[in-house]
């Protein structure tokens, strides 16, 4: 063999194993820093016990209260309801398909309509779930769920869609990193983003909908309180609120 043969397999052998680290590198590690944080702001005994995959019934499924002019709608979102939501394709179009969220997901699919002369702000990050074991839950965004998504997928699935894309380059396979290190699938990221409840104004005679997700409280909550919190209304000439409204919806829970 040639210097210059050997030297062409050397490069060759070298770049077979960065593309094998790289392979190993999209495998593993993938538990999102997002998914270290503690699920529920309660007793640290409870912290265990919660996001277990658990089917649950609430009663009554779905609620309305209005204050002020501002009407709430709360319905919660069983696993049949996600399935037949994220299926219609008079919604979702081309990416109509399967529900992007999990089992230890709690969902609920929110209304709210102003039909009061003012403009409102409502923020979802501050909606908050509360059970009778003393936890409190936060709304979970799309990043947490599509972390949580990339952490249930198998090794399998990113490496084998990684060298389904890799390319005959210079020095043997080509590989497409940004691809590795951003696999979130476009169909199910627009599902989430699609019909995740916003943050913002609503207008006079405005009404927004979608649906806010929590972790699964743990299988022995019997009662869950849902609070949507700390709509803002009847701002003055500086845009600061006058009037803060909070609705609370209260379930009975059962397996």
């Amino acid at each position: 063999m040639t210097t210059e043969a050997q030297g062409t397999a050397r490069v060759m052998r070298w770049a077979a194993l960065a593309a094998a680290a790289l392979l190993g590198l999209a495998g593993c590690g993938r538990k999102s820093s997002l998914l270290l944080e503690r699920q529920a702001v309660g007793p640290i005994a409870e912290e265990p016990l919660v996001a277990q995959q658990i089917a649950w019934h609430l009663v009554p499924v779905m609620q309305t209260q209005e204050q002020e002019g501002v009407e709430v709608n709360v319905n919660y979102a069983s696993p049949e309801y996600l399935r037949n939501f994220f299926s219609n394709r008079s919604l979702f179009g081309p990416f109509a398909g399967p529900s992007p969220y999990y089992p230890e997901h709690m969902v609920f699919y929110v209304k709210i309509a102003n039909r009061s002369d003012r403009k409102i702000h409502i923020n979802p990050a501050e909606f908050t779930l509360i059970d009778d074991r003393g936890n409190q839950y936060g709304a979970i965004g799309v990043d947490y769920v599509t972390a949580y998504a990339e952490s249930r997928k198998p090794v399998s699935t990113t490496t084998r869609g990684v060298i389904e894309e890799a390319r005959p380059g210079y020095f043997g396979l080509s590989l497409p990193v940004g691809k590795m290190f951003a696999s979130k699938p476009q169909a199910e990221f627009a599902r989430l983003k699609q019909s995740s409840l916003q943050h913002g104004y609503l207008y006079p005679s405005v009404i927004h909908d979608g649906l806010i997700a929590f972790w699964n409280p743990p299988e022995s909550a019997t009662r869950l309180r849902f609070l949507i919190a700390n709509i803002k209304t009847d701002f003055d000439a500086n845009d600061e609120p006058r009037t803060v409204l909070d609705f609370a919806f209260d379930f009975s829970a059962s397996r």
